[in-house]
Parts: C-alpha cells; sequence; structure tokens
C-alpha cells in the first residue's frame, strides 16, 4: 500500500478503517510503500518525510515492513519514455560517489531506529535510475546503515533491463544478495538488444516465461533462509490476470518444489 494514498486519510480512526476494510476482503495491508529520492535537492526533504511517516503508518495498518526506492522522476527524457535499455541510467551507481552513499545511510539510520522500537523492518529496494540499481551498491548502502531491521528488497529484474548490457546476472545477483533481503519485488522480462544503436527493449512477461531463471533464484532465497513476502510485478499489456494468475501458481509451486529438497 502507498502511503501516498494513507496520506489522504484523516486520523488514526480513518487508517484504522482503511486496514478493516482490506482485512475484510482477505488482503492484509503486509508492506507500505515509501519511494523517492534522498539525494535530489528539489524532492529529497520530502522524500525523506515520506519515508518517516511511512513507519507511522506502518503502525497503523499493523504492517512490519516499509519498503522504498532512491529513483527520482526522470530529468532528461521526455514524459513517457522509458528510461531503461539504454547505456547511460540516471543518479546510477556507477556515477555515484562514497560521500552519497553515507549521506543516505545517515538518512536512513534514525528511521530504522525509529521503526524498531515499533517491530517494523525498513527496506530499500534496488531500482535502476537510482544508486542502489545492482549487487554491490545495495550492499555498500545496507552495511553503511548497518541497523538490523533495515535490508534489501532485490528486484533483480530492474537490474536486467537497466542497461542495453546487464552489468551482471540475475544469478551473480541473487548470490550476492540473498542473506541480506528482507522482501522480493518479483518480475521477469524478455530483451531485444539492438547493438548498433547501444538500446535493449524489455517487456514484462509471466515469471516463467521470462530470460531469468526463477528456479535458480528461488533455490538461492531459500538456501538464504528467506522466509519473507513476494510480490509479483504483473504483466502491462493483454490479459493481466491470467499472466499474474500464471506467475502466481508458478512461484507457489517453485517454492514448494524447493523446499521439498532443501527438507
Amino acid at each position: 500500500m502507498g502511503a501516498n494514498a494513507l496520506s489522504l486519510l484523516d486520523g488514526a480512526s480513518a487508517v484504522e478503517e482503511f486496514k478493516d476494510r482490506f482485512e475484510g476482503f482477505g488482503v492484509p495491508i503486509v508492506a507500505v510503500r515509501a519511494g523517492g529520492s534522498l539525494i535530489e535537492g528539489k524532492s529529497a526533504m520530502r522524500n525523506l518525510d515520506v519515508l518517516r511517516r511511512s513507519v507511522d503508518y506502518a503502525e497503523g495498518v499493523g504492517s512490519l515492513l516499509v519498503v522504498g526506492n532512491l529513483m527520482a522522476p526522470q530529468r532528461y527524457l521526455p514524459a513517457g519514455w522509458e528510461a531503461t535499455g539504454r547505456t547511460h541510467s540516471q543518479d546510477s551507481s556507477k556515477d555515484a560517489s562514497i560521500y552519497l552513499y553515507e549521506r543516505v545511510a545517515d538518512s536512513i539510520r534514525p528511521i530504522c531506529d525509529e521503526a524498531a522500537d515499533r517491530g517494523i523492518t525498513v527496506a530499500i529496494e534496488m531500482h535502476h535510475a537510482s544508486p542502489v540499481d545492482n549487487s554491490w551498491s545495495a550492499r555498500l548502502l545496507h552495511d553503511l546503515v548497518d541497523r538490523p531491521n533495515f535490508g534489501i528488497n532485490p528486484d533483480i529484474g530492474n537490474v536486467a533491463w537497466e542497461y542495453n548490457e546487464p552489468e551482471e546476472t540475475p544469478e551473480e545477483n541473487v548470490k550476492a544478495l540473498a542473506e541480506v533481503c528482507v522482501y522480493w519485488h518479483c518480475k521477469n522480462v524478455v530483451r531485444v538488444n539492438h547493438p548498433e544503436n547501444e538500446r535493449a527493449v524489455a517487456w514484462k512477461v509471466s515469471l516463467e516465461d521470462g530470460e531469468m531463471d526463477y528456479r535458480f533464484l528461488m533455490a538461492a532465497m531459500v538456501d538464504a533462509g528467506y522466509n519473507g513476502y513476494v510480490a509479483i510485478e504483473g504483466g502491462r499489456e493483454g490479459d493481466q490476470f491470467e499472466m499474474d494468475t500464471r506467475s502466481l501458481n508458478y512461484m507457489r509451486k517453485l517454492e514448494a518444489e524447493v523446499r521439498s529438497e532443501v527438507d
């Protein structure tokens, strides 16, 4: 559930009623989403305030997770253009200094301390067009924040489509990050690379159909002891209900098979 939606509710009683409505449909609010750059001068302070307030929202709806990312709106591409599959990515780890990560960690650490008193975990998503966009940058931020209730949301699909040539394979990424993951965004893509244009185009497909081997990813996460939520980022084109149902059934089947092999 997005913090922007919860911010429209009038007071704690309205948040409680909102939570009860969702739970009445059998859909508890398991995570509160707070996004936005903490390095862009125009929006950083506002986004930091949203992240802080998201801890309050999480407590109000009974969630133990606040999940954000560090992506800013695109500043150079025309509106509507996809910010992936190119040779350059806005605010990427390629262009970041150690001082940037230290500044972001200093911003997040007090929020983690406040969240810890309420039993809430804070996660930052590995996201394209942000300084946390691959395994090394995610591990760096995790180590700098250095709080037991801080972890990473490893959306490996964002690494797969960030550049025209991915920086690392999904297998390399999950092996580096699995042990520090506290939430898991999952999507799969098919990529078509145009090397003569230094451009790749990717589109979402069901988790069983894309280029990423989710059997390997699931096995790596289970081996690392992951037992948290999986959020399936669904299809955009075609019959989205069919695609997402296939992805859900596939992941349930994979988890059962992988855990039976471990047991």
